[in-house]
């Protein structure tokens, strides 16, 4: 009954059923790994995030280079701000609303220079291309409190004078003329003294892993899907296949000929009968000349058109 399935046509359909399941398992695939990446993020701030700062003295190696279950650590920060060489970063995105980070070098008590992002601003109304103000840090000796991230990749675009693409370390400390950490940056929570004004601060990170998981399962189902519609479909034409010889043995029986299935009748379609204009093609002109013809000969009447001789 499913000799056909070794037929070229059935082979093709199975190698493109192949194709689309691989597909659709890599797209899973992918899911999931979204998914374990948005798993280990949330363990990171659920981890972190509220943990006791420590101190600078303990920190000071992730500031040159930052382990990934280390993002987020609070570390208490001692010493003066930089504000004469404070940056801001473009194209920065916080509840939904675009705007800029501020990014300001802070000098330690033992000499060593971080970069502590102070917060976020929103775009300016009336300079194009910056925000209104950029609140000044504290003067003097601060003690500041922040959250560990590592630097960001550089981008393929500039930025304007005063400002980064990104919050790409090496960059920054390229347009200084002295040496920061380069690892990491921290985001600042707390200053004491606190200013009368200051950057408004980032929102804690969502801790939602996304639908991920859901969608990886439609994936991985859409590949079973494609096994199951050909295995139908097969079992369809094994179907057809057995009526159609039915038939033919039936139609030998009665001496006649064999009425086809309609999914084999559709095969056979007749030839275009008109064209886009509405009017008759050649061959349906001809087709209808030849059935007059044998219609006139069957009543034997003339058939009204003149020999070609």
């Amino acid at each position: 009954m499913y000799r056909f399935l070794a037929s070229t046509r059935w082979i093709g359909w199975l190698l493109l059923v192949c194709l689309f399941a691989i597909a659709f398992a890599f797209l899973g695939n992918w899911q999931m790994d979204r998914r374990e990446q948005a798993l280990t993020e949330i363990s990171h701030v659920q981890r972190n995030f509220d943990a006791a700062p420590i101190p600078f003295a303990q920190a000071k190696p992730l500031f040159e280079q930052l382990p990934a279950d280390a993002k987020w650590t609070p570390v208490t920060l001692e010493g003066s701000y930089l504000a004469e060489d404070q940056t801001i970063v473009r194209n920065r995105i916080s509840g939904s609303r675009p705007g800029y980070e501020v990014l300001v070098p802070f000098r330690t008590t033992d000499d060593t220079t971080v970069i502590v992002n102070r917060g976020f601003l929103p775009i300016g109304n009336e300079n194009a291309g910056q925000p209104d103000s950029i609140p000044a840090p504290p003067d003097g000796t601060v003690k500041v409190q922040v959250r560990l991230k590592a630097s960001e990749p550089k981008l393929d675009r500039g930025a304007p004078e005063g400002q980064l693409a990104s919050i790409d370390l090496p960059a920054f400390a390229a347009k200084l003329d002295y040496p920061i950490a380069t690892g990491s940056y921290g985001l600042m929570f707390l200053e004491d003294p606190a200013p009368a004004t200051a950057p408004t601060q980032l929102q804690r990170p969502e801790e939602d892993e996304g639908p991920h998981l859901s969608y990886s399962f439609q994936w991985f189902a859409f590949g079973v899907l494609v096994f199951i519609g050909f295995g139908y479909a097969a079992k369809q034409q094994a179907r057809i296949n057995r009526e159609d010889r039915e038939e033919a043995a039936e139609a030998a029986l009665r001496g006649e000929e064999p009425v086809l299935h309609q999914a084999h009748r559709m095969r056979k379609r007749p030839k275009k009968l008109v064209r886009r204009d509405g009017t008759p093609t050649d061959e349906a002109e001809e087709d209808a000349y030849l059935d007059e013809l044998e219609r006139r000969a069957a009543q034997h009447e003339p058939s009204g058109r003149p020999d070609a001789g």
